[in-house]
């Protein structure tokens, strides 16, 4: 069975996002660059079914500029079996990217798909959902538990009430939360191996995919500072200024 994984190139979690001085978006150079978080996760699954003998290959697949080859690279040294870059310097909306990954499912064919639920860069969480509606195919979001077996996948998700679980037919779509699983670490050996894994590099228009976005971006700006706290000498003073200077009570 082969399980597709997208992974995204986002700026890392470490670092302190900057906004440029004009307005139009996050400054990203000279900035430390690594693959999204939940996508760790999804891949770090992946990898546990293919090693309890679920599935028999993982193709990791990545959007963007022709840096992301150094995350399908890591995703390689994780243990995906081969790498899928869509290079494009469009900048990629989450339908866009949900149509790349439509027709690249067309073409490879997998039998289950697992994603993040979102990224942390535009926290969007909308590409696993419109990748589903595109192909037709059944969708478990939030997934704090895989089981795959017999044909289907099971997967318990976490809600606000609590958990709920979901019976799904393969093919099928599973987007990850973050209590799913610890991603391991890359070691050095397994680094050196995927440097001689097979990396494909198709464009967009391979895939017969307009990805033109359809959002304009007006101004990106930075969110205002809070004010520093204030000590107060009793429970009168604090319910004082609650009432008189918050009025929230």
């Amino acid at each position: 069975m082969k399980i597709l994984v997208p992974v995204k190139r986002v700026i890392d979690y470490n670092v302190k996002v900057r906004v440029k001085s004009d307005g139009t978006g996050v400054d990203i150079a000279n900035v430390k660059m690594s693959m999204n978080p939940f996508d760790e996760i999804a891949l770090e699954e992946a990898m546990r079914l293919k090693e309890a003998g679920k599935a028999t290959e993982i193709v990791a697949v990545s959007a963007g500029v022709t840096q992301c080859q150094e995350t399908l690279r890591t995703g390689m040294a994780i243990g995906a079996d081969r790498g899928v870059l869509i290079e494009t310097t469009a900048e990629l909306e989450p339908l866009a990217v949900a149509k790349l990954l439509k027709a690249l499912a067309d073409r490879e064919q997998p039998q289950l798909i697992i994603l993040g639920k979102q990224a942390i860069d535009d926290d969007s969480n909308q590409t696993g959902q419109m990748l589903g509606a595109l192909l037709g195919w059944p969708q478990a979001t939030f997934a704090s538990k895989v089981v795959l077996e017999d044909g289907k996948v099971t997967v318990t998700r976490e809600v606000d009430g609590g958990l709920e679980t979901l019976s799904l037919s393969l093919p099928a779509i599973v987007t990850t939360d973050l209590r799913l699983n610890e991603p391991r670490y890359v070691t050095l050996p397994n680094i050196m191996k995927a440097k001689k894994k097979p990396l494909e590099t198709i464009k967009p228009e391979d895939l017969g995919v307009d990805v033109t976005p359809r959002l304009k971006t007006l101004k990106v700006a930075e969110p205002a500072k809070r004010s520093a706290g204030v000590m107060v000498p009793d429970v009168a003073t604090l319910v004082s200024k609650l009432r008189t200077e918050a009025k929230v009570i």
